[in-house]
């Protein structure tokens, strides 16, 4: 047995030698080979030929470059490694800058990775996924810090009127300072990072509009809001309070120093924040101020210009020179924003409106002037005022001739109407000449005149191109009236026969007016106007063209209603027949209470005597028509002479009292009495009543061999007729014809 195990041990010892002793006779044995090659390369190689040694340098040497390629793409991969592993520690630590710097390491070694040409990678692919997605891994934790920091509270916008919104809203900044140590607000970090990663600019645009919309244009608008700055622990708050406004429109100056205190806010606790944009050609340095102002400032200024500088331009030029206040903070708050970097540069359009205010003056006065002036116009024709010779225009205290620009206007005096007029030649006029008849003329014409008297007399006091600008725009109200009036009240003037008494009214007015208007304010117009007539006088002729057409239209209405009417009186033949009498009962009866209406609606409304020329001659028109029908008929009995004659009556005795021009009735007797005046035919027509009525001897007694009151009323050739048709052929009759020649 024991000599068993002294065997196997001794065998157990002896293998492992045994085979190391034949892994060395393998090696000695691989070793004499390849010494045996070596020795025959050797040979080979110093028989070869020396360009084979040549050709083996040059492969050494190409080895050599890409091997170096290769440690340096190594090396930027390792770089890249390095960077994304590194950002992951910051982003935990939650240091943004350090963070985005090192993403946009990670990005350069990639760029360099791209560039090789001939060397392209699978792994590239992979690593430009890696970083994009670690690029919006990193902005989605800015966005959420972001919200953290800026906080809008903004109330749901339904139903409730657009200041409850604003009272409502409020912006929350937070102020507890960032992991890193970083000069400026706790947000710098943040916004640093955005701009490394080049999505500050989407990020400060949302802001930007919010910040318009939300605080502040509704400043601007609602002259009652007032921002309030409530600092907390770690956050301060912007929100607003109402106050009960001074004035509608919020001055300039009020508006400048609350925007001004929105943007000193911002400035404090969010954006005064130095930043290095990375421009290709150069580093710049911009703050955030500057970018924030590039985006909302030109929608901000016009806002400005819209809602307040508009409004704030006076509308009289008494107010001109307190507007200098407002052109200096105008100024000033440009320094200011300019100061905190939200401006650059030059003066901006917001400086430039305000300076200009004189022109802006001129033109919102000329616009007023226009818009009043058409309200006037489209206003209801029938309400009036009743004028008289006694009356005129209220002028204000105009300056001395010659007396400079800067004079102040005085209070507005009633211009007596007995104060003489000076013309041109100060020979006195009296002071009727330019007197208007009693009528009545819409109150809107009043005003508008009133209207041109106070623009005019504005321009006297104003600046040498703004007078000129409002004298053109009351020579423009005269125009529109001119244009506007007839059109847009014409079936009115056709339909209304008062309406368009009272239209001619105004037009001659207004025609009277204009031959004066020019002069009262000539020294101060004619030494600027370049052709040197500052007058209206060129549109008289018009406007009396106008009210006399528009009257003259409503008379050829009313003729051709009194003569349809009287085309009813079955040619006042065969009276005798009672259903024919009738009719033309009716027709006259129609006709004098047609006279009658109008007389009434004409009356207090025309000047007397031109309301006895227009029912003179409707009255006429009758008279005439019923001549003309009666001297054409062929047969009258004695029953329809009678029955002709009553019906004459009726006319003469009524006519008359158709005209009441005055509403006291005691005193249109005096025109009653004059109708023969104002009716051409009137005296032809109680010639004809008297024929009917007057047997034969009568008639040629007042013919009177053609001098009597006959023969001046009618020709012989009508007077036979009548002979005829009145009297049966007898030789009294042939007697009497013989004597009509």
């Amino acid at each position: 047995g024991e000599v068993c195990n002294m065997i196997n041990k001794k065998y157990s010892e002896f293998l492992p030698s045994m085979q190391s002793a034949e892994e060395l006779v393998a090696q000695v044995e691989r070793l004499a080979s390849s010494i045996d090659v070596l020795r025959a390369r050797i040979e080979s190689e110093v028989q070869r030929d020396l360009n084979v040694a040549v050709a083996e340098f040059t492969e050494l040497k190409q080895q050599l470059e890409r091997d170096t390629l290769v440690l340096s793409i190594l090396k930027k991969l390792q770089e890249f490694d390095t960077a994304i592993k590194e950002y992951n520690t910051a982003l935990l630590e939650k240091k943004y800058v350090v963070a985005a710097q090192q993403l946009e390491k990670a990005r350069s070694s990639l760029k360099t990775l791209e560039s090789r040409k001939g060397f392209e990678l699978k792994i590239l692919k992979a690593l430009g996924t890696e970083l994009t997605v670690q690029t919006q891994n990193m902005l989605y934790h800015l966005g959420e810090e972001w919200q953290k920091l800026v906080v809008w509270k903004l109330p749901p916008s339904k139903g409730s009127s657009s200041l409850e919104l604003v009272l409502a809203s409020e912006l929350h900044l937070c102020t507890v300072p960032s992991e890193e140590e970083i000069a400026g607000p706790p947000i710098a970090s943040v916004l640093r990072a955005f701009a490394l990663l080049g999505e500050l600019h989407t990020k400060l645009k949302t802001f930007g509009q919010l910040l318009l919309k939300h605080i502040l244009k509704p400043l601007i608008s609602y002259s009652s809001l007032w921002p309030i700055v409530e600092e907390q622990p770690d956050v301060v708050i912007l929100r607003f309070k109402s106050e009960e406004p001074s004035l509608d429109n919020a001055s300039p100056v009020e508006v400048f120093e609350k925007i001004k205190q929105i943007l000193e806010f911002l400035h404090k606790y969010l954006l005064n924040v130095p930043l290095e944009c990375v421009d290709d050609k150069k580093e710049c340095k911009v703050t955030l101020s500057e970018l924030l102002g590039d985006m909302i400032w030109e929608e901000l200024s016009d806002c400005l210009i819209q809602n307040c500088l508009v409004n704030s331009i006076p509308t009289n030029s008494s107010k001109l020179e307190q507007y200098v206040e407002v052109i200096k903070s105008t100024e000033e708050f440009e320094k200011a924003l300019k100061n905190m970097q939200f401006l650059k540069g030059d003066t901006t359009n917001l400086l430039k409106y305000a300076r200009n205010v004189n022109s802006h003056f001129a033109n919102k006065k000329c616009q007023d002037v226009i818009v009043a002036a058409r309200k006037l116009m489209t206003s209801e024709i029938h309400n009036t005022v009743k004028i008289s010779p006694d009356s005129s225009v209220a002028l204000p205290r105009l300056p001395d001739p010659g007396s400079g620009d800067h004079l102040k206007m005085g209070k507005t005096s009633k211009l007596l109407h007995n104060e003489t007029l000076f013309l041109e030649n100060e020979s006195k006029l009296s002071q009727h000449t330019f007197s208007l008849p009693t009528c009545r003329i819409s109150s809107s014409v009043e005003e508008l005149m009133d209207l041109a008297y106070q623009t005019l007399s504005e321009a006297t006091a104003s600046t040498d191109q703004c007078c000129i600008q409002l004298f053109y725009s009351v020579r423009n109200i005269f125009q529109l009236f001119y244009d506007v009036v007839p059109t847009y009240h014409k079936e009115n003037l056709q339909k209304l026969p008062q309406l368009a008494a009272i239209h001619h009214n105004n037009c001659m007015y207004i025609a009277h007016h204009l031959l004066t208007l020019g002069h009262q304010f000539r020294y101060r117009l004619t030494s600027i106007l370049c052709d040197g007539t500052a007058t209206f006088v060129d549109m008289v002729p018009g406007f009396r063209r106008l009210g006399m057409e528009c009257f003259l239209a409503q008379m050829r209405v009313q003729k051709g209603e009194i003569l349809e009417r009287l085309s009813s009186a079955r040619n006042f033949s065969n009276m005798d027949d009672e259903e024919n009498y009738c009719a033309a009962n009716k027709a006259i009866r129609q006709v004098l209470h047609q006279l009658k209406r109008l007389g009434k609606v004409w009356q207090d409304v025309l000047p007397v005597n031109v309301y006895c020329k227009a029912m003179g001659t409707l009255l006429n028109t009758a008279l005439t028509e019923i001549v003309t029908r009666i001297t054409a008929l062929e047969d009258i009995s004695a029953e329809d002479a009678d029955r002709l004659y009553s019906l004459c009556r009726t006319m003469v005795e009524e006519g008359p009292q158709v005209f009441t021009p005055l509403p006291e009735e005691d005193k249109n007797k005096k025109y009653q009495e004059e109708v023969p005046v104002y009716v051409q035919k009137w005296l032809t027509f109680k010639e004809l009543m008297i024929i009917l009525q007057a047997n034969l001897q009568e008639i040629v007694d007042q013919w009177a061999d053609g001098k009597g009151p006959l023969a001046a009323e009618f020709s012989p050739v009508e007077v036979k007729s009548l002979i005829r048709a009145l009297f049966q052929n007898t030789e009294r009759r042939a007697a009497a014809l013989a004597k009509i020649k």
